[in-house]
């Protein structure tokens, strides 16, 4: 399972466009790994936790895991209670954590702040192949693992 969802990663960072994940319950292991895949994370204040369940259930953590996290999880001690301490992390405490971009309370509250800044992202009629380049060129390193290469800017079309 750990390496057929390797290549959903590798299609997720890649992809010409920004992504959006909306959270609406728990997000654990392989789910937690899946939202940090997307460029902006949202989820629910009232429902739900994020959460790593490898170490509680005494599984490696893949490589590649472990990378995503160092990219997308910027504090070491975030990191550290996450991965090594099983931590739960409901809404507010993973906006403060900087691990998501928002918090919201309820099911339809969550979904209209991911369809507002997906709007928003839209209207800037962005030129995908810069933009999945730029994203690949944050995470240089994810992309080794992920057997991506990070190439040459593409120059956007005027």
């Amino acid at each position: 399972m750990v390496q057929s969802f390797q290549p959903i990663v590798a299609e997720l960072i890649s992809l010409p466009m920004p992504t959006i994940a909306v959270v609406q319950g728990h997000a654990a292991a392989a789910g937690f790994a899946l939202a940090l895949c997307h460029d902006y994370v949202l989820m629910r204040s009232d429902k739900g936790v994020l959460y790593m369940s490898e170490v509680d259930l005494g599984l490696p953590l893949p490589e590649y895991f472990g990378v995503l996290f160092r990219a997308k999880v910027g504090s070491v001690s975030a990191r550290r209670d996450v991965l090594l301490g099983g931590m739960k992390i409901r809404g507010a405490e993973a906006v403060r954590l900087g691990i998501v971009d928002g918090a919201h309370e309820g099911e339809e509250e969550v979904k209209e702040a991911g369809m507002r800044l997906g709007e928003e992202l839209g209207n800037r009629k962005l030129d995908g192949g810069v933009y999945g380049e730029m994203r690949k060129g944050l995470y240089p390193e994810l992309c080794g693992v992920l057997g991506l290469q990070v190439g040459k800017p593409v120059l956007p079309t005027l």
